[in-house]
């Protein structure tokens, strides 16, 4: 119908000579054929644009300001091509080198100071990993534990297994930590800040997760994605070649809009682009079950939900960018609204996702666990389960992040 409209438009034109005029009409046509094309998909939500950077104390402040002229530049960039950001995120080095040689009291007021600029800058503040292996000293913890239950912006880590094996030791100080916090801040929510994750890679864009031990000066950036995949299964439900390869394209477009703002970016600053995450990250409404579910045409849980997780992890990897960070499926239970609701109706369970681990990129991932869960229940789960996070609702303690084997994860 198309193509029949623009030849008698075409012949109109030429029967009165109007050259001109049919030059304009063809453009404005192809134009409106192009504008129909760009929105046949949804974009996703810039989830995070996150910097890293070794702060030293003494000059801290103009650090954060240096980095946060990097990340708004990148931010300004997106909004230029119609992308709405989400947050822009700071990643110190690790906690124990950030506040090396402070007492206790005066580490917790240098993080006071952290915690409050970021209120004032609109950025979200990270210290990475309060431990990374058995070695590390746990007093580290104990730090940690009274900063995230009174410093509602600081977020942080633990890592349990590496290159190097389990990290038993962290394991058991993170379950205690996980339940000081959830005994010592409103409603427990502070566990929401923390997470533990196994075999994940430093410059990651997705909190709390995301750390690093180098020099600084790098970014990364990663989308809030579930999105694209529930309009692309809407198109291509039931067929499995068809719908890997429109959502590794469908994810091919934006990732590679945010590898070109990277580059530029980091260029102009002197900064080092270290990737990018194009993870199809859920959040509330925006429902990676619900978009499993799209292409089943079942409840999340049900038969054909371990090859919806399968197209989603084949069509990310495929992705020729750059990637960094988590590079997978993510299934955060508390963090998906339709997924929480699944959990309620008991089609998915802490079992299911394990299995499903087997072909994307995280296990157990924000888990509701009982409100008064003990210490050595906690343990037993981080130990049995593959449990690779901790988060805490009031009145409901829930897991969150990666199983081993994979790259760790945690949504936010």
């Amino acid at each position: 119908m198309f193509e029949w409209d623009v030849r008698s438009l075409q012949r109109v034109l030429i029967v009165h000579s109007f050259r001109t005029k049919l030059i304009c009409a063809s453009l404005l046509i192809f134009s409106a054929v192009a504008a129909v094309q760009a929105q046949e998909y949804s974009k996703p939500k810039v989830r995070a644009i996150t910097g890293f950077v070794r702060l030293e104390r003494a000059i801290h402040g103009q650090q954060i300001a240096e980095t946060l002229a990097v990340l708004r530049a990148a931010k300004e960039e997106f909004a230029s091509q119609g992308y709405e950001v989400q947050s822009i995120r700071i990643v110190t080095q690790p906690l124990a080198e950030l506040v090396s040689g402070l007492s206790e009291t005066e580490a917790l007021a240098f993080l006071k100071v952290l915690d409050d600029l970021s209120e004032k800058e609109d950025f979200m503040p990270s210290v990475g990993p309060g431990m990374m292996s058995d070695a590390d000293d746990p007093a580290t913890m104990r730090l940690l534990e009274k900063v995230l239950s009174t410093m509602p912006h600081i977020q942080a880590s633990a890592i349990i297994a590496g290159d190097d094996g389990i990290h038993w030791k962290v394991i058991y100080e993170s379950a205690r930590l996980v339940r000081y916090v959830t005994e010592h801040s409103p409603h427990s929510q502070a566990n929401f800040e923390f997470t533990v994750t196994a075999m994940l890679k430093p410059y990651g864009p997705f909190y709390p997760g995301s750390y690093h031990t180098g020099e600084g000066r790098q970014l990364s950036i990663g989308f809030e994605g579930a999105n694209v995949v529930q309009e692309v299964f809407a198109s291509t439900r039931g067929d499995f070649a068809k719908s890997v390869a429109e959502l590794t394209k469908q994810l091919t477009i934006h990732a590679q809009v945010a590898e070109s703002i990277g580059n530029r970016i980091a260029a102009k600053k002197n900064w080092n682009f270290m990737g990018v995450d194009p993870t199809p990250a859920p959040l509330a409404d925006v429902s990676i079950a619900a978009a499993m579910e799209t292409y089943t045409g079942a409840k999340f849980g049900s038969s054909g939900t371990m090859t919806a997780a399968l197209i989603i992890t084949t069509a990310v990897k495929a992705v020729p960018v750059k990637q960094i960070g988590y590079s997978g499926l993510m299934v955060p239970v508390m963090e998906d609204k339709l997924l929480a609701q699944r959990w309620a109706e008991g089609v998915v369970t802490m079992d299911s996702l394990l299995a499903y681990s087997a072909v994307c990129g995280t296990g157990l991932d924000t888990v509701p666990f009982a409100g008064d869960i003990s210490l050595g229940q906690l343990e037993r789960h981080f130990r049995r389960r593959g449990v690779v996070g901790v988060e805490v609702e009031e009145a409901i303690v829930s897991t969150a992040s990666a199983g081993f084997g994979q790259e760790g994860r945690r949504p936010d």
